[in-house]
């Protein structure tokens, strides 16, 4: 598989990732809770549903919610866990503009090879730390609402940040190693250097037996 091919896989997966971190930060379907004993709520069909924002009761019948405004007095775990969904989001922009700006069909001007690495190297690394922050977060929540109240299953939205997590984890990953290693500045060691009284390649030590050979 080409360099541009599994540069466009890695943006592809880390775009769609990108995505489900959004779902997964702007819906509340994280955790499902039951506020009696699990018994109850299996027979009543009652269930409570909490998310970064909002804490919804579920039912046959119902569908409310309470959005959590109280920001000084939630857990610390919803404090976190919003703040680090939010970095995952924005760290979301820059990194893709930095992609496809290093795509080889995007021209800027006074662009080369060496920048469009870079800024394909940088963007990967955004996407990892984007990855990292969400399943942070999708992992702790569930841990802190367990804590409160007795858990019943995952939501939507958990699966939702744990599958864009991993898209974002392993598209960056794509990204940085189709990238290869920067050359740098060709190494002068071991290099020949033709003397014109002589006719034949000579190993010399650079640079001062250059410069003898460049006189002769």
């Amino acid at each position: 598989m080409s360099q541009m091919r599994r540069q466009l896989l890695g943006t592809a997966a880390s775009g769609v990732g990108w995505v489900g971190v959004i779902v997964a930060t702007a819906t509340n379907d994280w955790v499902r809770t039951c506020d009696y004993t699990k018994t109850t709520c299996v027979r009543m069909d009652e269930l409570s549903s909490r998310g970064l924002w909002a804490e919804c009761v579920i039912s046959p019948s119902l569908y409310h919610c309470v959005g959590l405004t109280q920001i000084l007095t939630l857990p610390a775990y919803v404090q976190t866990a919003r703040a680090l969904m939010i970095c995952a989001c924005l760290l979301g922009l820059p990194a893709m503009l930095l992609i496809l700006m290093s795509m080889a069909c995007v021209r800027l001007q006074n662009d080369t090879s060496a920048v469009k690495k870079r800024r394909a190297r940088v963007g990967g690394v955004l996407f990892i730390f984007m990855a990292v922050c969400s399943i942070i977060s999708t992992i702790w929540f569930p841990i802190g609402a367990n804590k409160e109240e007795d858990l019943m299953s995952f939501g939507f939205s958990l699966y939702s940040g744990w599958v864009g997590s991993a898209l974002c984890l392993v598209g960056g990953i794509i990204i940085l190693c189709c990238q290869g290693i920067d050359p740098g500045t060709p190494s002068r060691d071991n290099s020949f250097y033709y003397s014109g009284n002589r006719g034949t390649a000579t190993l010399l030590d650079p640079p001062a037996n250059h410069a003898k050979s460049a006189r002769v």
